[in-house]
């Protein structure tokens, strides 16, 4: 059995967002209709409930550790400061999934799954692994896409390429591995679920990945592709900033909807997304073809 939970469910900045008052933040602040706050987007799986294994690390990680036992230190002296989490798999390079890599640092040491291409960017650009460095030992696990990786006794993952064309921020950045998705199993069962909070096109190829799993974590990041511009808050569609909307032709529910997954779950949801809204006609949408949409503390069993 694969366990999961979901830390946190927001994209980047969390909901509310500090600086923002479009109307979903106005009403999770004002309490005016039904809604939950949701920190940054980020999951933690095991197979045992004993070792844990986080997917991305966001800045919201001490609070995500501290509201879930599970992955609290050990309570044996003779072990010192025994940390639950094993390793911290990256689906990027963002700085709302990496970040969080810079609390940990009080550890023994980090052992970090990414990509060559996210390692090269948080080597050489973002500075983030060099930092965290200067602070504890850090091991490298490359990430290759199609690989099968053990991750101990019962659990295996397999990283995707999802293929994106979103602007590099960082000169020398590698292309190919910029964003992966994680297909997660347990490997007694061979049920598994997939992981994908970042994602600008479902290709027959990513559809391929997606097929036969119990359970989907997926990018909900907008609900329209303007939904932003629309707002006067910022001039990129949600295709420009890598991901794919949920509404519209070409848009993921109208992909995900005849899947024949057990739980298909939308997270890493933007402040501006009208889906966080239990009352809105958009999340009634949803319910009606079946998916759903993701709050911290969210636990799934597969």
């Amino acid at each position: 059995m694969v366990w999961l939970r979901v830390l946190g469910s927001a994209a980047g900045g969390g909901f509310p967002q500090w600086n923002c008052t479009c109307p979903c933040c106005r009403a999770v602040r004002t309490g005016s209709r039904p809604c939950a706050p949701r920190s940054e987007s980020s999951i933690a799986v095991s197979a045992d409930r004993e070792q844990w294994f986080l997917v991305n690390a966001s800045p919201d990680v001490r609070a995500q550790i501290e509201s879930f036992p599970a992955l609290h230190p050990a309570d044996h002296w003779d072990e010192g400061r025994l940390v639950r989490p094993q390793a911290v798999l990256l689906t990027d390079a963002e700085l709302d999934h990496t970040l969080g890599l810079l609390l940990m640092r009080e550890g023994r040491g980090l052992e970090v799954h990414a990509t060559e291409s996210v390692h090269e960017t948080l080597t050489s650009g973002t500075g983030v692994l060099r930092t965290l460095e200067a602070y504890c030992p850090v091991k490298w696990q490359p990430v290759v896409p199609g690989a099968d990786v053990s991750l101990g006794d019962g659990l295996s993952y397999r990283a995707f390429d999802a293929p994106t064309e979103k602007r590099m921020r960082f000169v020398g950045a590698i292309a190919y591995g910029r964003v992966v998705g994680y297909r997660v199993t347990d490997t007694r069962s061979g049920r598994s679920l997939v992981f994908l909070p970042c994602v600008q096109r479902l290709t027959p190829e990513v559809l391929e990945e997606l097929a036969g799993c119990s359970a989907l974590l997926v990018d909900g990041t907008c609900w329209s592709d303007d939904e932003l511009p629309a707002l006067g808050l910022a001039g990129k569609t949600s295709r420009e900033m890598g991901h794919i909307p949920i509404d519209g032709p070409g848009g993921s529910l109208e992909a995900l909807a005849p899947l024949p997954a057990g739980r298909k779950v939308y997270t890493h949801i933007n402040n501006t997304n009208p889906i966080l809204l239990e009352d809105s006609p958009e999340r009634a949408v949803l319910d009606r073809y079946g998916l759903e949409v993701a709050t911290d503390g969210l636990e799934l069993e597969i």
